[in-house]
């Protein structure tokens, strides 16, 4: 068990070239209650299943539960999933203090929505905020891949 910190950003300037990782990512949610969602990921070559809690009253931590999968497995849990499969392209930008930017650059449904997120050790630790990234949306539930899922950003 573990619990994850992390603000999200919207992205208003370029930053691909500040990138030293980039990857595909297909992802949908078994389950989008809110205290449980499940989610199934492939990602290169391999499958996750993630289970989060519920956020807390600021939307900057909840529980985590991540095991890797097989990609077959995978494959077959996202013919299961509901609603929408979430396509993105995932760029990693490293940041201050030893933190690294996790930019989705969503497509499909939800193509034009970039977002930044940092995971940070704790609620109180600091970093330098690039004049790349734009209005702070940590805990505005729109932005949860889980609700993109539901209502994509082109639905808004």
């Amino acid at each position: 068990m573990a619990v994850e910190i992390e603000r999200k950003f919207l992205v208003k300037g370029d930053f691909k070239n500040l990138a030293i990782k980039k990857y595909s990512i297909a992802q949908g949610f078994l389950s989008t209650v809110p205290e449980r969602t499940v989610r199934i990921r492939i990602r290169e070559n391999k499958g996750f299943i993630t289970v989060k809690g519920i956020s807390d009253n600021k939307g900057i931590s909840r529980f985590e539960w991540e095991k890797e999968i097989s990609k077959t497995d995978a494959e077959s849990l996202l013919a299961l999933c509901e609603n929408t499969i979430i396509e993105k392209v995932r760029y990693i930008i490293p940041a201050s203090n030893n933190l690294f930017f996790e930019v989705d650059e969503f497509l499909g449904e939800n193509k034009g929505l970039i977002v930044a997120e940092i995971e940070l050790p704790n609620v109180n630790t600091t970093f330098k905020k690039p004049d790349w990234l734009g209005d702070e949306v940590t805990g505005q539930v729109k932005y949860y891949n889980a609700m993109l899922a539901q209502k994509s950003f082109n639905k808004w």
